[in-house]
């Protein structure tokens, strides 16, 4: 993509350096990446000085982060291996949930869990591909209850990602990836690929059926913009929905284009993402994660050592957790995130 460019060296803990020029964003001695600085006001997000921490592994496409205030710990998914796992600086990485899905795997593609979301009451919602739901878990039994398991009758294709506003209203995507064969799967039961609303005490309500792949969920920090990414090679974008003050979509339009920044191979597609205070969206996408403005500019990419699916601030807010193929990463910021 032709735009200006600077790029800043940010390393691993005890590494620290800055430059113009192409640098290095470290892990490790065989991992790297590197900031592109497209607008200079990302400086004031990711100081040139942030080490980028290496904090579990061994993982085989980890997912969904959702950070605990209460127990200051991440939970996060390894969605093929249907398990789903916490992390905390005191206990480091532990099994959280196996099966984090369904125990019963014939049909699908993956049963596992995938996005995770702390919920305003202090449980966390999951999207459970092999269950074909979003459920909520008391974190302390391990009870599980379904929150949205069919629309119009229908069994959902493998909810993906959840978000949840202040008044308890949860939005979710759903592709169907969980599913063996994926669309063309025998148990895919709804022509469409669906995006849904479910406000407290209400239906289950269809907002979008014209996306491809939709993928993450999130929302802006007035909650009146919903976006929603499509991992769509063909058409890898970031969709804005401005919501009226009645719930009803009242505009609809595509906020960030990722296909330019594809074109040089860089690995993953609009993915999982997370929001600021300020409302800037770090989506996951080709090459790592972006750093877009509220009217769609974009500031910066983190350029990843791996495939990056999703991320999640956590801790006082600043520190930004990313899951990035077989690896959880940590990287501290200058905001704080919703």
């Amino acid at each position: 993509m032709k735009m200006q460019r600077r790029q800043f060296i940010i390393g691993l803990a005890g590494v620290a350096a800055a430059c113009q020029g192409a640098g290095k964003l470290a892990s490790d001695a065989d991992e790297s990446g590197i900031l592109d600085v497209f607008d200079d006001s990302v400086t004031d997000v990711i100081d040139p000085g942030a080490q980028l921490i290496r904090r579990a592994d061994g993982f085989t496409w980890s997912e969904g982060p959702a950070w605990d205030p209460v127990r200051s710990r991440l939970y996060f998914s390894d969605v093929p291996q249907n398990k789903a796992w916490m992390w905390s600086e005191a206990g480091g990485k532990e099994l959280f949930l196996s099966p984090s899905g369904a125990e019963k795997t014939e049909g699908f593609r993956e049963p596992g869990s995938n996005g995770l979301l702390y919920a305003n009451d202090g449980s966390l919602l999951i999207c459970n591909h092999g269950l074909r739901r979003v459920e909520k878990l008391n974190i302390e039994t391990r009870e599980r209850t379904s929150v949205a398991d069919t629309y119009a009758g229908k069994p959902f294709n493998s909810p993906n990602d959840v978000i949840q506003a202040s008044d308890g209203t949860i939005y979710f995507t759903d592709p169907p990836y969980g599913l063996e064969g994926m669309n063309e799967s025998p148990m895919k039961a709804l022509p469409f690929n669906g995006v849904y609303r479910l406000r407290p005490g209400g239906e289950v309500e269809l907002l979008l059926d014209d996306m491809t792949f939709p993928n993450g969920v999130a929302l802006s920090p007035d909650q009146t913009r919903l976006y929603v990414s499509q991992s769509d090679p063909d058409q890898p974008i970031l969709r804005e929905i401005t919501l009226g003050s009645d719930g009803a979509i009242a505009a609809d339009h595509i906020l960030f284009d990722a296909a330019p920044f594809a074109k040089d191979g860089s690995p993953g597609l609009p993915d999982g993402m997370a929001v600021d205070a300020a409302g800037r969206i770090y989506l996951t996408g080709p090459g790592g994660i972006f750093i877009i403005a509220p009217d769609g500019k974009v500031l910066g990419r983190i350029r990843m050592p791996k495939a990056t699916a999703n991320c999640a601030f956590g801790g006082d807010g600043s520190r930004l957790f990313i899951t990035s193929s077989n690896v959880l990463y940590e990287l501290p910021t200058q905001t704080h995130g919703l």
